[in-house]
């Protein structure tokens, strides 16, 4: 018996706890359960094993060209600075913790399932890169507190399977009201961002006309291109760090901040665009190997979604609101850029030196998907006031968010990078500090997810289901109609909609299908 005992070990030590293996075996399971042909199941394992692979290589990509930044940051300011990247630290978290990050996100889509179908809360959550990053987060907080693997995963997979559900049901009398219906549902993790958006923009915008009204200027049009958006923002950050570390630490010092050092101070500058450039390429390598994971992941996860909850309401990724107002995306992503401006100000000057807290620098990727989202949810509430006051309270927020967070993700705080969004910084923040209490922390933690739960089945049922209207006293946005004759996402299938909904960083999606 000697040898099965060794088959055991072989599949669960060197297929099973690989987590390119185990994605590709999940997906291969999801399809055949489906009844896809052989050769589309074999084809898609593999296409979704490689993409985790290319997550690797775009992380080791990723630190290489942080260190030197790291370095600078602290020669020219004195003090810590991190730029956060979702893609980024997930991929840097997989090396450590790919097996536990891929079984608590199929545990957490199978609890959101299972809470669809017997809740009022009906989302099912297709932002495949989204769970995964969220799953990586969970992950990271709560084996950072040394609770067990299984700890990590089946409390982890509860809370996340919750977000899934709750989240969208908060932020859904503003979709709706961007929407004119129910058909779709915000499904991502910038949620607590879109909500404020929306209540403030209610609030200041009565008498704001909507952003639709404008003609902006097509030359800003380059920037939804995110590889190009991310290159050109490190590029930006590290010229200007390289010649502030060599005006204060001069050339000895700052030359060594790149290996091998600089031969001159044409060949510095140069090697600091370069830096940039290759994080660029290391974030598009990361994505691509995120969007060929969800390629093949996100039919299996919807085929079974379909069957399990029967009329779900898809929860998809930010850019689906886009096309309902263009201009407020810009809008909102300015004004979140500007947000991060202040904040960053905000720590340098104050909360830097006097609690230690990092410098949380602004990057233009994460600032334009969840500052543009947040500027179309203030302009359904409040027009262009709205959306520029969106905008600028998401640019705060994931300042702020960012740098508390830090303090819970334990050696991974240090990886010059950390995750972006709204959501992402509350519940690292509300999981975080309950398990560095050790075993009376799961209680906690569980108590914080029956919170979130319970509270999103009551706002369903008196707030959603009930069709308040976050903002009666405006027309619907004078973009909504002319975005319905365009996408018609209120008219498209689950799985038209679901297709037009790419991982954050892709281009804005094109319109689906209408019946």
């Amino acid at each position: 018996m000697d040898w099965l005992l060794t088959i055991a070990q072989f599949v669960v030590n060197e297929v099973l706890s690989v987590p390119a293996f185990l994605i590709g075996i999940i997906t291969a399971v999801g399809l055949a359960a489906l009844r896809r042909p052989v050769g589309q199941v074999v084809g898609s394992a593999l296409k979704a094993t490689l993409g985790f692979l290319l997550i690797g290589a775009g992380a080791t990509l990723v630190v290489a060209s942080l260190a030197p930044l790291g370095v600078m940051i602290q020669g020219a300011t004195g003090a810590r600075g991190v730029v956060p990247t979702n893609e980024a630290i997930a991929g840097i978290a997989q090396a450590e913790y790919g097996a536990q990050v891929s079984w608590l996100m199929i545990l957490g889509f199978a609890v959101s399932l299972v809470l669809a179908r017997f809740t009022p809360l009906r989302y099912v959550f297709l932002t495949g890169h989204h769970m995964l990053f969220m799953a990586t987060l969970l992950t990271i907080v709560l084996a950072s507190a040394d609770y067990a693997p299984a700890i990590v995963v089946g409390l982890g997979g509860l809370v996340l399977g919750i977000l899934m559900v709750s989240l969208p049901a908060f932020a859904h009398p503003w979709t709706r009201r961007i929407t004119g219906d129910d058909s779709i549902a915000i499904g991502h993790f910038g949620t607590a961002a879109y909500v404020a958006a929306g209540a403030v923009g209610s609030r200041i915008g009565r008498k704001s006309r909507s952003t639709e009204d404008l003609r902006l200027p097509e030359s800003l049009r380059f920037l939804r291109d995110s590889m190009v958006a991310t290159a050109l923002s490190m590029v930006i950050m590290y010229v200007v760090l390289a010649v502030a570390f060599l005006a204060r630490r001069g050339r000895d010092t700052a030359f060594d901040a790149f290996d091998g050092g600089a031969t001159g101070v044409g060949d510095y500058v140069m090697q600091s665009v370069t830096q940039g450039l290759q994080f660029g390429v290391a974030v598009a390598v990361i994505l691509f190997g995120v969007r060929t994971i969800l390629a093949e992941l996100v039919p299996a996860f919807q085929g079974i979604a379909n069957k399990a909850v029967p009329g779900a309401i898809p929860a998809l990724d930010a850019p689906i609101v886009f096309p309902y107002a263009q201009n407020a995306v810009l809008i909102g992503f300015l004004s979140s850029f500007a947000g991060g401006l202040v904040g960053l100000a905000v720590l340098s000057v104050w909360l830097n030196p006097w609690l230690g807290l990092a410098l949380i620098l602004p990057g233009l990727v994460p600032h334009f998907f969840t500052g543009g989202a947040a500027g179309v949810y203030g302009n359904a509430s409040g027009g262009r006031a709205g959306a520029v006051a969106g905008g600028f309270i998401n640019g705060l927020l994931i300042t702020f968010l960012p740098t508390l967070l830090l303090q819970v993700l334990g050696d991974f705080g240090d990886a010059n990078t950390t995750f972006g969004d709204t959501d992402f910084g509350w519940v690292g923040i509300a999981t975080g500090y309950p398990a560095m209490l050790g075993s009376p922390g799961i209680a906690l933690i569980v108590l914080v997810g029956a919170v979130i739960l319970g509270g999103a089945i009551l706002w369903q049922k008196r707030v959603v289901d009930a069709g308040w209207d976050p903002a009666p006293h405006r027309e619907r946005p004078s973009g909504t109609s002319n975005a319905e004759e365009a996408a018609a996402p209120g008219r498209a299938s689950l799985a038209a909609v679901a297709r037009i909904a790419p991982p954050r960083g892709a281009p804005t999606p094109p319109p689906p299908p209408t019946d």
